[in-house]
């Protein structure tokens, strides 16, 4: 699959490495694993002299002579006895950096937590040194999202307030995806719904449907639900490193909020336990879900929903995780009883999501959300505010648009009228033929 998108994030590290001829320039990459953190490095420097280590899951010995192989067959520079720390490493590179300009790609950054946390303070006092004598554009990556927000985030590490540029990748645009699709010449809106629906926009999960011809939602169904798809197990990849020991709490609470359980009560009614803490942990350090308010209700207020962010992980605990004992049996036949039982509703939740995307793009609107009022009261999907030009779209989101009962959205929006009198409303409802029109 060739590369799609990040015509931003390309011009921006393109512009931070030609900085970096003139003096040593730092950049970040984080996101979920499978966005393409790794692939966008290579490909927005694939002009420049690349250097590119992998820290893996070994010793710092281990992993010090696998970077010195690299390092002997990219530069000639003399490396004399035995190194063994990460730290001889990385002043080697900033000496070469003296006299040659290069990037450095140092790939899974955070794996540093588990082989030697010191090397962070290393890495930081030798690039406070050499980093105005030296021409490297250093990129760190890292896909364990907490271990890098605390690396160079937290005011209590080394490395905090050290890099130029952080970027946090995020999925590709449903225009995306809609490219890819006319490129193999299987684009339609209901394809391109599906493969928002189950992907996200994740670049490898793209690349791995592609590659197998699958494009269309009966394809892709019959090969994510099959046996040793790669798919059966990625959540769980996915997510147990970050989680650790407790990954079971969290699996819990995420699979009920997948299956439509999205206030704290009805969570904590299930497993009978407290997760206010968990849920904290899974907004604000895992970056896993999302708390959704009330479009303009108070910042703090306890009227308040939870989400699960990434489409794929929302459909792995609500299809896959949730019938894992099927799944081991090898029994698809009765996950794709339960799928095809389900997704009608589901994508109903979905196209919400995908339509709050698209009408985020055109940039008419200062706030966008949902909107429901104590007892999930006239609840409304889209709720669109522009305060600058005082006009307000409420909008209803359905597979068949026919199905909207306009009436009813309506009264539905009556406190949000006199909440913003004096304000332009607009009604209006969005089916899955309406996607195309915003392309």
């Amino acid at each position: 699959m060739k590369f799609y998108g990040r015509a931003e994030e390309l011009k921006q590290i393109q512009s931070i490495t030609k900085q970096s001829k003139s003096a040593a320039k730092m950049t970040v990459i984080t996101g979920r694993r499978r966005v393409g953190k790794t692939l966008l490095s290579l490909e927005a420097t694939r002009d420049e002299k690349i250097l590119y280590l992998f820290i893996s899951k070994k010793s710092e010995r281990l992993v010090c002579e696998e970077c010195i192989d690299i390092i002997k067959n990219t530069f000639e520079a003399p490396v004399i006895g035995e190194v063994t720390r990460f730290q001889d490493v990385f002043k080697l590179l900033m000496e070469i950096a003296k006299t040659q300009h290069f990037v450095l790609i140092i790939d899974e950054f955070q794996e540093f937590y588990r082989i030697n946390p010191s090397v962070y303070s290393e890495v930081q006092n030798l690039w406070d040194q050499y980093k105005r004598q030296s021409q490297i554009h250093l990129i760190f990556v890292g896909s364990i999202y907490s271990l890098m927000v605390k690396i160079f985030q937290n005011n209590k590490e080394p490395l905090f307030g050290r890099a130029d540029r952080i970027l946090y990748l995020k999925p590709l645009a449903p225009n995306t995806i809609r490219e890819l699709l006319l490129d193999e010449g299987y684009y339609n809106v209901d394809n391109l719904f599906f493969l928002y629906l189950l992907t996200g926009g994740i670049p490898r999960y793209l690349e791995i449907l592609t590659d197998n011809g699958c494009f269309d939602r009966d394809s892709v169904i019959e090969f994510v639900l099959s046996k040793n798809s790669p798919f059966l197990t990625e959540g769980r990849h996915l997510l147990v490193e970050e989680f650790g020991k407790e990954y079971g709490t969290y699996f819990s609470i995420l699979e009920l909020m997948a299956s439509g359980k999205t206030s704290r009560g009805e969570i904590e009614s299930v497993l009978a336990i407290d997760i206010g803490g968990y849920l904290k942990l899974l907004d604000e350090t895992y970056d896993v879900i999302s708390v959704n308010r009330p479009i303009n209700a108070k910042p703090g207020g306890r009227l308040q929903k939870y989400y699960i962010k990434d489409n794929f992980l929302n459909f792995w605990f609500r299809f896959i995780y949730r019938n894992m004992s099927a799944v081991e049996a090898d029994n698809f036949q009765y996950v794709k009883r339960v799928f095809e039982r389900d997704i009608s509703s589901y994508s109903g939740l979905i196209l919400e999501r995908l339509f709050h995307v698209l009408i985020a793009e055109q940039g008419d609107f200062n706030k966008l959300g949902g909107y429901w009022e104590r007892g999930n009261k006239n609840e409304i999907d889209l709720v669109g505010i522009n305060d600058l030009d005082k006009k307000i779209m409420v909008a209803e989101v359905k597979l068949n648009a026919k199905r909207i009962r306009w009436q009813s959205l309506k009264d539905k929006a009556g406190k949000l009228e006199r909440l913003h009198a004096g304000y332009a409303f607009e009604y209006k409802g969005f089916g899955l033929e309406d996607v195309e029109r915003f392309f």
